[in-house]
Formats: structure tokens, sequence, C-alpha cells
């Protein structure tokens, strides 16, 4: 994330804004943060049974369902800074509790969770103040697991605006040795740590922004465009991004980032 705490605020925010107004788009077009998910859950210990986990992020529900058929006894709350998101999650009720917060200021008693699981939701935050939370919460013995995505994440498309305009298509992402030092930092102990790059592939540059922006990931900050691009930009663009097409399609790249850890 940008350094600036008046940056972070105003990406927190208009991150707020575009995940509350893609709450109804976001399942059709999240191939990605399924998978992501998916593999976060497959990489928690497998001797840990908790009895009360915090889905941080929880989106429209989907971490809160696998969480849910895996540890059956537990009791979920599933937390959301995005209303509208929070409204579907609750629909579906895969958690016994739906709360509107973010990940930097939790309102759960210290020294409760079992396991705080959060994919996806970190890089929209400072990520030291949303450990440190999560550091407040876990009772000792407790485990982090945190899903986020790394710089390269849609580098084909910063690749393709590159000198197109002075703004930002892309915002910037932690890397991992970054946030291993605010795990440590936060008084976390880092037991796993792995970036693994996932290429996906779509047959264009529309289906590309439409799903970014069908999942509320088209915030990029307060540079952002707030205009159109021309029709000349756009071709520029288009044109740029299909130099990289392959046999599958246009590429679109993300670094996957995982860490678990345990509050000693």
């Amino acid at each position: 994330m940008k350094s600036s705490r008046s940056s972070e605020a105003s990406v927190v925010a208009l991150a707020r804004s575009a995940f509350d107004r893609a709450a109804t788009s976001y399942d059709a077009a999240a191939e990605f943060q399924c998978l992501i998910c998916d593999r976060l859950v497959g990489l928690l210990p497998h001797e840990i049974e908790p009895a009360l986990i915090a889905d941080l992020g929880c989106g429209t529900g989907y971490t809160s369902r696998v969480l849910a058929s895996r540890y059956l006894r537990a009791e979920i709350l599933a937390i959301d800074f995005a209303p509208s998101m929070l409204d579907l999650a609750r629909s579906r009720a895969d958690a016994e509790h739906w709360i509107g917060a973010d990940l930097q200021h939790l309102p759960l008693r210290a020294n409760t969770v079992d396991l705080a699981c959060s994919s996806l939701a970190l890089q929209w935050c400072d990520p030291a103040q949303a450990f440190a939370e999560a550091a407040r919460i876990l009772r000792p013995g407790g485990v982090l697991a945190i899903a986020s995505v790394g710089p390269g994440t849609l580098g084909e498309l910063e690749h393709a605006f590159a000198g197109i305009d002075g703004h930002d298509h892309v915002i910037e992402f932690s890397d991992l040795a970054s946030l291993e030092a605010r795990v440590s930092a936060a008084g976390l102990r880092l037991t796993q740590a792995l970036e693994e790059p996932l290429t996906l592939h779509r047959p264009n540059l529309h289906s590309i922004v439409r799903e970014l922006k069908a999942i509320g990931a088209n915030t990029v900050g307060p540079r952002r465009r707030r205009g159109m691009l021309s029709r000349a930009g756009w071709q520029a663009v288009e044109q740029r991004y299909e130099s990289l097409r392959g046999a599958a399609g246009l590429p679109v790249t993300y670094a996957a980032l995982y860490l678990i850890a345990t509050r000693p």
C-alpha cells in the first residue's frame, strides 16, 4: 500500500465503496478468489480444532462456508467492512455472527479467537495494524492464516497502461518479506510463508477489466483515473496487452502470498 496514512485511508474508503457495489456480481467473477481461499485453508495445521473462528474480510461468505465444512463444531464470526457483502454472506447462514468492521479495527475481545483467517483482504488496509489487531484477538496458541497478493500482481495490466497517463492502474502491494517482518513485529510466530504465482487467462482486455470491476478490485486509490480514457488511449492499451497473448488467451498473473502464524 502507499506509505502515507491519508493515502491508506483513502484506499480503504474507496475499496469499501467498490466492494459494496460489487456484492451481487462478485461470486460469478471470483475464480481466483476461490482458488486462493481453498489453498489457504489447505495450509492450516491438521491438528487444530478451533472453537471460535474469525473470518476477517468474509466477502460474500465463501471462506466462511469452506471453514464451516472443515470445522463442523466451530462457531464462526463473519466480518466485513462492506455492508452489502455482509448482507449477502448473512443470507447464506454459514456463520453464527455477522459483524461490520475492517481488519484494522476489530470489535472483538482480546484473547478469544482460536483461528483468524483472512483471504485477500489484507491488501486493502494497513498490514501492520491488521496484524496487530489479529494478534490482539487471538488467544495464546491461536492461529492466524492470511492470503494476500504481492508485487507482480496484475503485472500485465500495469505493463499495458505504462506511459499511457500519469494515473495508477494497479495498487502498490506489500511483498512477502515485509509481511513476514510485520507478523514478527506483532508478536506472532511465523510457521509458514509462501509465494506462489498463479496465472489465469481471459479472451480480451474488456473481460479482464469487467471482471476486476465485478469483484470490486478496480480500486487503486487517490491517483486513479477519474475520467474516461480516450479511444486512442484504449487502443494503445489493448495493443500492448495483446502483445502478451498466448495460446490460452491474455494472461492475468497474481503473486499469491500465504502466511500462517501462531500467537505464542
